[in-house]
């Protein structure tokens, strides 16, 4: 059997660009850009208006966004990534409870405390210090809606 070469977590949003925007600068993703696609869905009548918004100067669409790992293959019409991805969709309903599931993120060696400010700088807040002995400690964070990750 062969390994899953593609994937995609889908996070549940109140604002998906900006938290594809913090996601990226978390990870050193890149923000997938959909303009082509979404201009050419347009032109074809395949899309309304309405679907569509505009970020960073491309156009998105509304309520949508993803970011993908700047190694991994894409489509360069789409600009949909063909790896390692997270697509972020808005959804009317606030966050209540604890995630079930989480990214973890790893700093350097030696690198915990400017990785933690460096995300603390995009908008994420530490919720506490975890020590675990031989196996080190790390940090459980929130992301700028609340969902909570791991720092080690």
């Amino acid at each position: 059997m062969r390994a899953a070469l593609n994937w995609k977590l889908v996070i549940d949003t109140r604002d998906a660009q900006t938290l594809a925007d913090f996601w990226a600068s978390a990870l050193r993703y890149e923000v997938e850009d959909p303009t082509a696609l979404i201009d050419h869905l347009l032109s074809t009548g395949d899309l309304p208006e309405a679907a569509v918004a505009e970020h960073a100067g491309h156009r998105v669409f509304r309520g949508y966004a993803a970011v993908r790992h700047p190694e991994d293959p894409y489509d360069p019409f789409t600009g949909i990534g063909k790896g390692r991805r997270l697509l972020f969709q808005d959804v009317p309903e606030s966050k209540t409870v604890k995630n079930r599931l989480h990214i973890d993120v790893h700093s350097e060696p030696g690198g915990l405390d400017e990785l933690v400010s460096h995300l603390e700088s995009l908008g994420a807040a530490r919720v506490n210090e975890v020590n675990k002995g031989p196996a080190g400690h790390w940090w459980v964070m929130r992301d700028p809606e609340g969902n909570e990750f791991c720092v080690a």
